[in-house]
């Protein structure tokens, strides 16, 4: 068969392989260069085991489906690709006798889970959002009479020690507004642009090493990437928070890595989108808490000392406003926040082009 017989492949969701007798890959669509994070060139002409760190389950379900003249079908699969991570999918061996081809038909077994964490997370940030947001207002007016009243108390008194309290009041009440200022930015609409994300990189690099100096931030970029449609300032605060929190969890001392990735055929909220971009950032640090891990992008939530718990949670808030999602993976030595948002002129204030 020619290249052209395999173009609607690629308009597939589902992830796509085709082998030849012997099982040598002829092409793989455009959702399963995304799952494997397999390029078409790299694999295109090469023994699928060149493809896959462990492909025996797939190799005994090829051997299975040759013995059997017949479809074969793996419902949940442990596979490890060529880079390390491991993925749950189930898989579909077909063949195609006329043409001595065979055709590996892959989908995420945890996708609908996901889909549905997300929605689920989704709907309780909003909720969260919307109680924070009523709290703040409820409290914001009380405390700037608590203020006042501190500043016109500090000017009756000559006991300088009893003005030293006051002025304890006052940094206190400035304090609790400034976290109640944060609490409520999200609310800010976006400040629409074409923008370049390595150049939102670039400025968050450029201050975590300045905080950080004994930290390493190492950049791989697809340089290839197109402009996105966004706020440039939320989008430098998002992963400045992520970067931060990082930095802060290994004391300074550490690596962080800046990855960007263009992928195809991406779907965002039950959205489907021809072009995505992922942003990982990763660091070498303790890992996420367990207890934490359900609720890290809910407002207030820290595992830090004296953290507010508000950074992920602008985080999370500014991602979902660009139509994106954000998403974790979290060990001892590896903490990997992926960042996926739409590309292709996506208006996130219009919910599309």
């Amino acid at each position: 068969m020619s290249p052209a017989s395999f173009t609607g492949l690629d308009l597939l969701e589902t992830a796509v392989i085709v082998l030849d007798a012997a099982r040598v890959v002829r092409h793989l669509n455009p959702a399963a260069e995304n799952l494997f994070e397999l390029p078409a060139r790299d694999a295109v002409g090469r023994p699928l085991s060149a493809c896959f760190a462990e492909p025996g389950e797939i190799n005994a379900a090829l051997d299975a489906a040759e013995r059997q003249n017949a479809s074969v079908t793996e419902h949940d699969v442990a596979l490890a690709v060529r880079l390390g991570s491991i993925i749950h999918v189930g898989f579909t061996v077909r063949e195609v006798e006329a043409a001595a081809l065979t055709v590996l038909e892959f989908r995420r077994t945890d996708q609908q889970r996901r889909i549905a964490n997300e929605e689920r997370l989704a709907k309780q940030q909003q909720a969260n959002r919307q109680l924070i947001s009523n709290l703040a207002h409820e409290i914001k007016n009380p405390l700037g009479g608590i203020r006042g009243a501190a500043q016109l108390l500090r000017k009756e008194l000559d006991d300088p020690a009893l003005c030293e309290y006051t002025q304890v009041i006052t940094s206190e009440a400035d304090r609790l507004q400034s976290l109640l200022d944060r609490l409520l930015t999200p609310h800010r609409l976006p400040q629409l642009g074409e923008l370049n994300i390595h150049e939102v990189l670039e400025r968050v690099r450029s201050v975590v090493l300045a905080e950080f100096p004994n930290m390493a931030v190492r950049r791989d970029y697809d340089t290839s990437a197109p402009d996105l449609y966004g706020d440039k300032e939320q989008l430098i605060q998002t992963v400045l928070n992520i970067a931060r929190n990082a930095a802060q969890a290994m004391h300074g001392v550490g690596q962080l890595v800046f990855k960007t990735r263009v992928a195809r055929q991406v779907t965002l909220n039950r959205q489907r989108f021809p072009l995505g971009l992922t942003l990982d950032i990763i660091d070498n640090g303790p890992g996420v808490p367990e207890h934490i891990r359900e609720t890290i992008f809910y407002p207030l939530v820290s595992a830090r000392p004296g953290g507010t718990g508000i950074g992920l949670h602008l985080a999370h808030t500014f991602v979902q406003q660009h139509g994106g999602t954000i998403e974790f993976a979290s060990e001892p030595g590896r903490t990997c926040f992926t960042l996926t948002l739409p590309l292709n002129g996506y208006s996130p204030v219009n919910g599309g082009k």
